[in-house]
């Protein structure tokens, strides 16, 4: 059985809206479940539900007991987002095969189709984080002290995008894994307020061998990027763009990483094609801030000057 897996809160309805219309756009019937990232869900788990057929996740106790044990591991305030380690919870879900995607992506793609690959690997990955460096992951000491190979670096994955299947990883696994990483934070790079990125890098670079687990990008056809803060990508028509850097490929996914969605940000026009996708009314942008006048600009130097 295969499905998605989605995390959202009440906070997020609008980005959830947006991933649900384009995933439904092109896959109308893949089954979906919300894995809530808090305690503030039932508006957005309702209208999901309502609107696009997303179940819930089927036992909210085991998020619970799950992610907060995990949180423990580490110690209280160590994490700036730890509720994001309740995603952890698709190892044990409903789906032998499964797709975990954040909700400020949106697809262009029938997506569930990537878990055709899960007939050769054990997990997959379809991203370049690897090609900016290890930052936001690890730090160098983790190839000095040889826990991971110098190989690793080209195997490094965004964590809003993995595929894998169930239970690889038993509960207990988890919480080695964890533990083995609480025991060495200089291994990890937390400085940007990541969270989940490094454990779940770790956690499958270390158990899984580099035999069992692929980056999509590395297909022979090669692969488009997916990141919006690449400003290479070309519209094609209103729901889609390309990659000029991939043989004018059209991306399979966008992900506003980083990045604040809201008017002005990068490929803002996309993002609200598929949030208002079938809506009847679409509100207009609000108008764009005007730059600051010359008298503004020397008044907020002196204020920094004196």
């Amino acid at each position: 059985m295969r499905g998605l897996y989605i995390t959202a809160n009440n906070k997020f309805t609008d980005q959830a809206i947006a991933l649900l219309n384009s995933i439904r756009h092109y896959d109308p019937d893949v089954p979906i479940t919300l894995i809530p990232y808090d305690q503030n869900y039932q508006e957005v788990a309702a209208l999901l539900a309502r609107d696009y057929g997303v179940k819930l996740y089927q036992d909210l106790e085991f998020i619970e007991r799950l992610s907060g044990k995990l949180y423990e591991i580490f110690g209280a305030g160590f994490f700036a987002r730890p509720n994001q380690f309740r995603k952890q919870a698709c190892w044990f879900g409903e789906y032998d095969e499964f797709l975990y995607i954040d909700t400020d992506i949106v697809v262009f793609e029938r997506i569930a189709d990537n878990l055709d690959a899960l007939a050769t690997y054990d997990f997959l990955c379809c991203d370049y984080q690897h090609r900016g460096g290890i930052g936001n992951v690890f730090t160098e000491q983790i190839f000095t002290d040889r826990i991971l190979a110098e190989t690793d670096r080209a195997s490094l994955f965004n964590g809003g995008w993995w595929a894998a299947k169930k239970q690889l990883f038993t509960e207990q696994d988890l919480y080695d894994s964890f533990a083995e990483c609480a025991a060495h934070p200089e291994y990890f790079d937390f400085s940007q307020k990541t969270s989940d990125q490094p454990i779940i890098n770790y956690m499958i670079l270390r158990k899984i061998g580099s035999d069992r687990r692929f980056n999509l990008v590395n297909r022979p056809s090669g692969a488009p990027g997916s990141w919006a803060g690449s400003s290479q990508f070309i519209p094609q028509g209103e729901g889609a763009l390309v990659d000029p850097n991939c043989g004018h490929q059209r991306l399979q996914y966008l992900h506003w990483a980083g990045i604040r969605i809201a008017p002005g940000c990068p490929y803002w026009p996309v993002w609200k094609h598929y949030r208002y996708l079938n809506s009847a009314e679409i509100p207009a942008d609000p108008p764009a801030a005007r730059p600051p006048s010359v008298w503004q600009r020397v008044k907020r130097f002196l204020r920094i000057e004196n």
